[in-house]
């Protein structure tokens, strides 16, 4: 995290702007320990029975992923921008599983900055987390609201 002097401004942002994520490693303990808490179905929590599934294996929950895919964002993007809150995750595509022993990175792209005129900005980005083999795993769309600078005309 940046000190707040450092912090992106809506106004430093523009359209297409890319922004890289750093990386999480999976582990099968961290797979089991979250889908025994938060999404206990036994393609997630028996090793044995995930086997014998479609996936041939244990598979992370896709609320694991996702809360995977926040930290980065938050960790590699958000912490560096001036945000005031999100309002929007929409069209979550999960691609494909999440196994244990995968290295999880990504990227999210700037696709539009709506200025208002209480000097902040609705930014709105697509995000990609991408697996050991640079495959997609998953896919979504985020707004955040951003404080632009203050007293600038935005309109």
């Amino acid at each position: 995290m940046t000190d707040g002097s450092t912090r992106l401004w809506a106004d430093d942002l523009t359209v297409g702007q890319t922004f890289e994520f750093g990386t999480h490693h999976v582990t099968e303990k961290e797979l089991l320990d979250f889908a025994r808490a938060w999404d206990p179905q036994d393609f997630h929590v028996d090793p044995d029975v995930a086997a014998r599934g479609p996936y041939g294996g244990l598979i992370a929950s896709g609320l694991h992923t996702m809360s995977i895919y926040q930290k980065l964002n938050v960790t590699g993007v958000l912490d560096n921008w001036r945000v005031i809150a999100g309002k929007r995750l929409g069209d979550v595509e999960f691609l494909r599983p999440v196994r244990p022993g995968d290295t999880l990175t990504g990227s999210t792209v700037i696709d539009a900055i709506e200025f208002d005129d209480r000097d902040r900005a609705l930014v709105t980005s697509s995000a990609e987390l991408r697996n050991t083999d640079g495959k997609p795993v998953l896919r979504t769309v985020v707004e955040a609201y951003v404080h632009a600078r203050p007293g600038r005309s935005h309109t």
